[in-house]
């Protein structure tokens, strides 16, 4: 994690600015699915004690972007192909059913807040930028799926999310699948100025289906 981390505005608690640098530097892909998380450099870095870090890998071993093992430590989590090709397959079941509800809703300036939205996804990944494009990418498809008005739907597939978005930078550290990420994203909001739901649907299965076949290359180098 940079230097500079630490002279950022730090949130209310010390809890909250080590689980959102913790947070950051695993979706941004700092650090990768399996790293171990050194404790006591992490401290220092952060100028905060162990208690605070503690909490803070309590509270994303709960999400499951960490795990601990017994006498080794904090580990990034890590999944097996199956557990991505499970998660994407219900994130896909759950997100057809939030994006048909959010279209029938039809809420106010949805499509103008989305093309907001996307004008930074597109500005991270010209420059390259792979945390901000992650962050920006999950404000584009979390500002349609909330757009559902079902709360306990939303939490399913943030729970989904949240244990893939290590996996996410991966992603986006190719710049073709960044590009790739752009276009389908671009296609997504015409679909929706249109109002054709059968389209948006189709081109979120295919923005999903990219990002699995890319990362079962990652996963399993052997397949390819």
């Amino acid at each position: 994690m940079s230097g500079g981390a630490v002279e950022r505005r730090r949130p209310q608690t010390a809890q909250q600015f080590v689980l959102e640098e913790l947070r950051r530097a695993i979706t941004g892909g700092e650090l990768r699915p399996g790293a171990p998380i050194r404790q006591d450099a992490l401290a220092a870095r952060l100028e905060v004690s162990r208690v605070p870090l503690r909490e803070a890998l309590k509270a994303l071993e709960a999400e499951g972007l960490v795990v601990h093992h017994v006498h080794r430590g904090y580990f990034v989590a890590e999944l097996s192909l199956a557990d991505l090709e499970e998660i994407y397959r219900i994130r896909a079941l759950l997100e057809t059913e939030a994006v048909l509800q959010a279209m029938d809703a039809d809420p106010d300036d949805l499509c103008d807040t989305l093309a907001a939205i996307q004008d930074e996804v597109e500005e991270a990944a010209l420059a390259g930028d792979v945390p901000a494009m992650a962050e920006a990418n999950r404000r584009f498809h979390f500002t349609l799926i909330d757009a559902c008005g079902m709360p306990r739907l939303v939490r399913m597939i943030t729970t989904l999310w949240d244990a893939t978005d290590a996996y996410r930078s991966l992603y986006y550290t190719d710049p073709d699948h960044r590009a790739q990420a752009v276009h389908e994203h671009r296609a997504v909001l015409s679909a929706l100025r249109d109002r054709d739901a059968h389209c948006v649907l189709h081109w979120l299965d295919d923005h999903r289906a990219h990002a699995v076949a890319a990362l079962q290359r990652v996963l399993a180098p052997e397949a390819r």
